[in-house]
């Protein structure tokens, strides 16, 4: 089947007359393969979405072990009222609105250290540079938030760098790339904020740094304070940090949760070098 019997199709599952149909569950092929999984989404003859996950060491991962789920949302679905970041800024692409649920079972056991990869790869969408697409994830029934550390070609896939999981969207986002640093920072901030006293200052100290670089337009600086980010917890994942997470929520990956938030940070960074705000 091609695009526009997709296109038809999306057309029938999001509206029955001028109302809002209810979420439609798409059906979910997983394979895995050592410490990858991958996801494909679709009908029968029609993949419109794969979803690759990496990890940098897993155990207990199998096809029931991740439970991965996908549904066709409408922008006024109850499953995303209240969670984006702006109505007005941040919105469903009319040929992908796809949410996908990453939710381990709790009994599952499955557990990974360090951080995870993942790529939503569609051939539905096209790719520009400069794209404002962006890759957002969020706890269940929670706030998403953008994740983005690459935007490539072949249509789009849109990766990102994790320290858990659940929930996956592709938004169109036109806030402004000022403001989306800013969040992240803060993002950052918050989770600096619980650690250990004692390992708070050099955090605090590297993104400090990376405002007033950014305050002075000095992006070289600024991408140097951000990855400093990303090396300091490297560097103390497994020993003075804890970079474990677990399907039973039992542990913390506050070190894989800051080399994410770092991975992003510096996208939007250099995105904002490149194509201002």
């Amino acid at each position: 089947m091609a695009k526009w019997a997709w296109s038809a199709l999306l057309a029938a599952v999001l509206w029955c007359g001028a109302e809002p149909a209810r979420a439609q569950s798409l059906p979910v092929n997983v394979t895995v393969s050592g410490n990858e999984a991958n996801a494909y989404v679709g009908l029968p003859g029609l993949t419109i979405l794969d979803l690759s996950l990496e990890f940098e060491n897993a155990q207990g991962l199998n096809a029931n072990s991740l439970g991965i789920g996908a549904k066709v949302v409408s922008p006024l679905s109850p499953l995303l009222q209240g969670r984006l970041p702006s109505l007005n800024l941040t919105s469903l692409t009319a040929a992908l609105p796809i949410l996908i649920t990453v939710q381990p079972p709790a009994n599952g056991g499955l557990r990974f250290t360090g951080t995870g990869r993942v790529e939503l790869h569609t051939h539905v969408l096209p790719y520009a540079l400069g794209s404002s697409l962006r890759l957002f994830k969020a706890p269940l029934g929670g706030p998403f938030q953008d994740i983005t550390d690459e935007i490539a070609q072949g249509s789009v896939r849109a990766r990102g760098t994790y320290g858990g999981f659940s929930q996956f969207l592709i938004l169109i986002d036109l806030r402004p790339t000022g403001m989306v640093i800013d969040e992240k920072i803060q993002r950052l901030r918050n989770r600096v904020a619980l650690l250990p006293a004692p390992q708070q200052a050099a955090y605090t100290a590297l993104l400090d740094d990376t405002e007033d670089a950014l305050d002075n337009d000095d992006y070289p600086a600024a991408i140097a304070a951000v990855d400093g980010v990303r090396s300091l917890a490297q560097s103390q994942a497994g020993t003075t940090l804890p970079n474990e997470w677990r399907a039973d929520l039992s542990t913390t990956n506050h070190a894989g949760e800051l080399i994410a938030g770092a991975a992003t940070l510096r996208f939007s960074v250099i995105y904002q070098r490149d194509y201002g705000q």
